[in-house]
């Protein structure tokens, strides 16, 4: 069983209520009983991970993401990507593309094979090699293609009734905003809502998210509006929500190491003012069930492999010491890991220092976002003859 940690307060949430809090966000025809999405990360929501959050709270939990053409042309690492858990009732998956063509099967087979509830389109990743082919938060700014792709994929899914949303960022760079844009033409494609990253491309995760920019986008369209950004607490999401009138919002790296974070936000947007604050001991019991959903997806010494990775993030502020963490990220059986827990302090409480704080990736703003040649010549983009390469695996 998953473990269940006390609610207890914690001076982080002490903020004022928003005068109108959301305690549902609608999609189309889905309807989501807590706000909250969990937004696709390579390597980390794959399906245990997203049971391992939908345990601690409710939510609408996105899959990796996956392209369009690899999805289509039968590439094999894409199918394995869209691995589903027996409990996942509404399976939710990001989808990358650049040709309208592909964007449109694509989301026709997942709905006819794959029975997905609701279709996300990327249009905010600021990865290079992504970037590099006109992809992900590069896209917004041929306007015309923009919006073929969002009608193919709104097309594709309407006749099984599956909502399409799209994630963005506010543009480029300062220079080159195009997250106005990308919201009329959202709404004039019959996408069902739109995600804003309060943060440009060539920010990729440095700085501080906009959310001005957010309540911007709140104003300019009529279709809800999640924001993305800086959530590090349940007291974040509801200043987001109060400051930005979003319908709802997205958190990507503030649960990374903490998925009772969904507890948090589930409470908070029901009225309650939490913070969980496990103890070591509880926190342990989160990395054990994290280690075993993973291994009964992938094989145990997959499962293992694929755990280590949040070693560091469950640990982060804690006093373990640097040989165990060690230890810890070489990992190979649950039987292995257990024997490394037992040596932790499952007294320590919980690092309050940590409550606030960004976890995850940060970096450095870039000089220059890496685009195709003449890019930001014209803002069309209906035949600039982007290709994606169908074994390609990117991550929101």
């Amino acid at each position: 069983m998953p473990p269940n940690f006390g609610l207890r307060c914690g001076a982080s949430d002490n903020v004022r209520m928003p005068r109108t809090l959301p305690t549902s966000l609608t999609l189309g025809s889905l309807v989501v009983d807590t706000p909250v999405v969990l937004a696709p990360m390579a390597g980390i929501t794959n399906a245990a991970y997203r049971r391992l959050c939908a345990e601690q709270g409710a939510g609408l939990y996105v899959c990796e993401m996956i392209t369009s053409r690899g999805l289509v042309e039968g590439d094999q690492h894409t199918r394995d990507m869209l691995v589903f858990d027996e409990l996942e009732t509404v399976r939710s998956v990001q989808l990358y593309g650049t040709d309208p063509v592909y964007v449109g099967k694509a989301a026709e087979i997942l709905c006819a094979e794959y029975g997905v509830a609701h279709i996300d389109l990327n249009f905010g990743c600021p990865v290079p090699k992504v970037t590099r082919k006109g992809g992900g938060g590069a896209l917004p700014w041929k306007r015309v293609l923009l919006g073929q792709i969002l009608e193919a994929a709104v097309a594709a899914a309407a006749p099984y009734d599956v909502p399409v949303t799209m994630k963005t960022r506010k543009g480029i760079d300062e220079d080159h905003l195009t997250y106005l844009d990308a919201g009329r033409i959202a709404q004039e494609s019959g996408v069902a809502a739109i995600a804003l990253h309060g943060r440009t491309v060539a920010q990729a995760y440095s700085g501080e998210a906009d959310w001005d920019a957010i309540a911007r986008l709140v104003d300019h369209v009529d279709i809800p509006v999640l924001g993305n950004g800086d959530i590090w607490e349940a007291g974040d999401a509801l200043r987001m929500v109060e400051q930005t009138g979003a319908a709802g919002v997205v958190v990507g790296r503030g649960c990374l190491g903490r998925p009772w974070l969904f507890r948090d936000l589930a409470a908070a947007f029901a009225g309650e003012q939490v913070a969980t604050l496990p103890t070591l001991g509880e926190v342990t019991g989160m990395m054990r069930r994290h280690a075993e959903l993973l291994s009964r997806h992938m094989g145990e010494v997959r499962g293992c492999k694929e755990f280590r990775k949040h070693v560091s993030w469950y640990l982060k502020g804690f006093a373990a010491g640097g040989e165990l963490r060690r230890s810890l990220g070489l990992v190979d059986s649950l039987a292995a890991l257990d024997a490394l827990l037992a040596e932790l302090d499952p007294t320590e409480p919980f690092p309050t220092a940590e409550l606030g704080t960004p976890r995850g990736r940060q970096g450095s703003p870039r000089n220059r976002v890496v685009l195709p040649e003449g890019w930001l010549d014209d803002t069309d983009g209906s035949d600039c003859g982007l290709q994606e390469d169908a074994g390609e695996a990117t991550g929101g």
